[in-house]
């Protein structure tokens, strides 16, 4: 970092951290207990990928309506806003009789996520301006957190709840509340300074643009870039657990999971430490493109014991490519437009996940060679160094 945070900065930082573990935390308490649900529900296997899959598909349509919030009711009121909407659904889920409560309220929840996603790289330019990539590293190393806490801790409540997967959704709703009032009250203003929220955190302060100027090249650029991290990471975790036991390996889907899971947690400390030094540059894009190539042809073609060890290289690649790219908004866009810069990358990058989740499946059905699924995931690796590569040549990225 050019220079250390002064000490009333690190509320902001841990504001940063807590509302990242929000952006996560009731998402993914679902998988855990998915076997019970879908037992309980009667759901149908494409029941429970739509249960699945909903949260992503509204990150890309409410991302939007979320610059539109921003604009009308300012950054920390649709931070707040999101979290308490997200703990209302989480809630919902908890007293939901049937199937189509369970994903109405599911809906709710996503959409509260979905609307804070663009506000946090806009926040974190306010709240620690001179160290954009360290507060981008450190809402996203609260977001990977609230990733593996509740698929560590769900199972071990279940016990403490006699087995009811509605509590058990339903509990995770209270520190993602808690969150938004913490944040209310310890909102620091721009500088950082601690204290009452200053009133450009109360007010609206964004210029009333909240609709992106898609005729900006930039927009696509960074939604393109951004898209093919967040293509690949989704759709190697739907496709490689069906990919083992289509292989005969159905032993190794449990090891190679948790490392899809676990080794994007490395990456975000690395990046706490020298987030600062890598802003702007070019080469770890191209660096973790390459790699997130190689260990996918590890994956794919050297299925054995090595299996758990590409999964977490290419899960580091991933993770560590969002985080790097997550901060290119508010580094590369005016002050008053890097919410709806955000807002434009979330809903090209996540519209782009959902369909090269989809060709991936296709292709694999036309093809009919399990190995087939992976050739989309691959192309987003190389358009993650050819993107770089552009905006290194437009003087964006050096």
């Amino acid at each position: 970092m050019s220079k250390p945070i002064p000490r009333e900065g690190l509320i902001a930082v841990a504001l940063l951290w807590l509302c990242g573990t929000g952006l996560r935390l009731t998402i993914l308490a679902v998988p855990p207990l998915l076997p019970l649900i879908r037992s309980d529900l009667h759901l149908s296997a494409t029941a429970v990928g739509l249960l699945i899959s909903l949260p992503v598909a509204l990150f890309s349509l409410a991302a939007l309506p979320g610059s539109l919030l921003i604009a009308r009711l300012g950054t920390l009121r649709t931070i707040a806003g999101g979290l308490l909407f997200a703990a209302f659904g989480a809630a919902l889920r908890g007293v939901s009789p049937g199937a189509l409560s369970l994903f109405g309220a599911t809906i709710v929840m996503g959409f509260g996520v979905a609307i804070m996603q663009p506000s946090m790289p806009d926040i974190v330019r306010r709240w620690l301006p001179a160290h954009v990539g360290f507060g981008t590293a450190t809402y996203s190393n609260g977001l990977m957190i609230g990733q593996l806490l509740p698929t560590l801790i769900t199972p071990l409540l279940l016990p403490w709840l006699h087995g009811n997967w509605r509590l058990a959704l339903a509990i995770w709703s209270l520190p993602v509340a808690l969150t938004a009032v913490i944040v209310v009250c310890l909102a620091p203003n721009s500088t950082g300074t601690p204290g009452q929220a200053a009133a450009e955190n109360r007010a609206p302060t964004v210029p009333a643009k909240w609709w992106p100027d898609w005729r900006n090249s930039l927009v696509w650029r960074l939604g393109i870039m951004f898209g093919s991290v967040n293509a690949a990471y989704f759709a190697a975790n739907a496709y490689l657990p069906v990919y083992l036991a289509d292989v005969a390996r159905p032993d190794l889907v449990g090891r190679a999971v948790t490392a899809l899971n676990f080794g994007q947690l490395p990456g975000s400390i690395l990046l706490l430490i020298f987030a600062g030094r890598l802003e702007r540059k070019a080469w770890p894009y191209i660096a973790l493109g390459s790699l997130e190539l190689a260990s996918l042809l590890g994956l794919v073609f050297f299925v054995g014991s090595w299996t758990p060890l590409w999964a977490a290289l290419f899960s580091f690649a991933t993770g560590s490519g969002l985080i790097l790219g997550l901060s290119l908004p508010p580094l590369l866009s005016a002050p008053g437009d890097v919410a709806r810069t955000s807002a434009a990358m979330f809903t090209v990058s996540y519209g782009g996940a959902v369909v090269v989740a989809l060709i991936s499946g296709i292709t694999w059905d036309l093809v009919g060679n399990p190995r087939s699924a992976f050739v989309p995931i691959g192309l987003c690796a190389i358009v993650l160094v050819v993107s770089a590569v552009m905006l290194r040549r437009r003087r964006e990225l050096i």
